[in-house]
């Protein structure tokens, strides 16, 4: 793929009134656009105090002019940053003449995807920079700064070199066939790749935990018709989010709610009482509820402490899913050893349930060594798994050393997409449309 020459700007700063707005430029004609605008083309990397003039040679605007050639700047091309006043009227100014003398505006993230092509920043580390503008937690900021300093992406990269390493071994023996010793069966090669399985999954471990931090994590309230979800939701959420009545099967849809739970993103999603019914609202309801319920971080099954006949149906399987007995305010000798007893009307027991969720959905030791990632990031690292579990197995079970390194050589694949070593047209633009303008 190759970098675009022509020239682009676009206003740096965010939207409205401030006291300094910065105005980027990056490409080919950025010296030149500076010398028409103001006149002056300084040494790299010096702050020049200088008018930026319209097309008749009056001041548009007076302030800071910083250049950085390529390609040591952010993009890897000749870049220039003006730094004037911050009101809206007089940056539009200045950019329409920074226009006017060839540059087109950037789009979204073109920026951030010039330094890739450029290669000033693998794509994990370009995802990174959006994560630390979006973020609004300190912890996710941390976490994005780790992916932009290139921990992710090391991370990565070892998990690949131990995968070539490994297919230079199988290669080599169906190379030598002939040999005596069967270096396809050799114990240490079934080892390697075992570790190499189990450091797959503490990457993807540290993963879910920096997406959860910059993406928030999702909680079902799941359970029967009136077992009080939606008085959990409101008591979680701290108002009246969702409409509350004695009436089974009021909540006909999910409803979602984002809180933050001791600093982490949460999003709380209300779904319909999971029971048998006919009315055909209501079970388009239960459905939508069983389709939350599957793509949930966490779940939490509320069961009326006060009539325990008051199961919901079976939930479905391989999600985490925590008990909770609500009502105990009418039935306080209600033994919940597997569970959380509290009262979603009074409050009780809440503070423990809090705590319990903010540990499970973010350990804080995990937290720690946590690095901002993707969805689309830990769908390749599951791809990449998956592969080696096959190669280690096809090894185990039929010596098929040319599938086994076919396996491998696809978990390597994997793993390039997410650093950008195998990507396409298509992924970049999902990627970098998402930016903001000036990014």
């Amino acid at each position: 793929m190759s970098v675009s020459r022509e020239t682009i700007a676009a206003r740096a700063t965010g939207p409205g009134h401030g006291g300094i707005g910065v105005i980027r430029i990056s490409g080919p004609a950025a010296d030149r656009i500076l010398q028409d605008l103001a006149g002056v083309c300084p040494a790299p990397r010096q702050a020049v105090l200088r008018p930026f003039r319209d097309a008749a040679g009056r001041a548009i605007d007076t302030g800071l002019i910083l250049r950085l050639p390529g390609p040591h700047s952010y993009t890897g091309e000749d870049t220039v940053e003006l730094h004037g006043h911050g009101g809206p009227a007089v940056l539009d100014a200045v950019l329409a003449r920074v226009l006017e003398l060839g540059a087109r505006p950037a789009r979204p993230g073109e920026f951030t995807e010039r330094a890739f092509l450029n290669g000033r920043l693998d794509l994990a580390q370009a995802e990174a920079v959006a994560d630390l503008i979006e973020t609004a937690d300190a912890a996710g900021a941390r976490a994005a700064m780790r992916s932009l300093s290139g921990e992710f992406s090391r991370r990565i990269r070892a998990l690949s070199e131990e995968l070539t390493a490994l297919r230079a071994w199988i290669e080599a023996a169906l190379d030598f066939p002939e040999d005596d010793v069967d270096f396809l069966a050799d114990r240490a090669l079934d080892a390697r790749l075992g570790a190499l399985i189990e450091d797959c999954e503490r990457v993807r471990t540290a993963a879910v935990t920096g997406r959860r931090l910059i993406e928030g994590a999702t909680l079902v309230i799941a359970g029967a018709p009136n077992a009080g979800k939606s008085s959990l939701l409101n008591r979680l959420a701290g108002t009246d989010a969702a409409i509350v009545t004695e009436i089974p099967g009021t909540t006909r849809d999910v409803l979602r709610e984002p809180i933050r739970l001791d600093g982490l993103p949460v999003t709380v999603i209300d779904t319909a009482g999971l029971r048998l019914t006919q009315d055909p609202v209501e079970r388009e309801g239960v459905r939508r509820a069983q389709a939350a319920v599957a793509d949930a971080d966490r779940v939490l099954l509320v069961i009326d402490a006060s009539d325990p006949q008051s199961l919901p149906e079976p939930l479905p399987a391989g999600v985490p899913v925590d008990c909770v007995y609500n009502k105990t305010d009418l039935a306080p000798e209600h033994d919940a050893a597997d569970g959380f007893p509290i009262s979603a009307l009074t409050g009780a027991g809440m503070e423990d349930l809090r705590a319990h969720l903010r540990a499970v959905l973010l350990p804080a030791a995990a937290e720690e060594s946590a690095f901002s990632a993707r969805r689309r990031h830990l769908d390749a690292l599951d791809e990449a798994t998956a592969a080696i579990r096959a190669a280690r197995a096809e090894l185990l079970h039929t010596g098929a050393g040319e599938l086994a390194a076919e396996q491998l050589r696809g978990a390597q694949q994997a793993l390039g997409t997410i650093t950008g070593e195998v990507t396409t047209e298509d992924l970049l633009g999902e990627i970098f449309g998402r930016f903001c303008i000036g990014k």
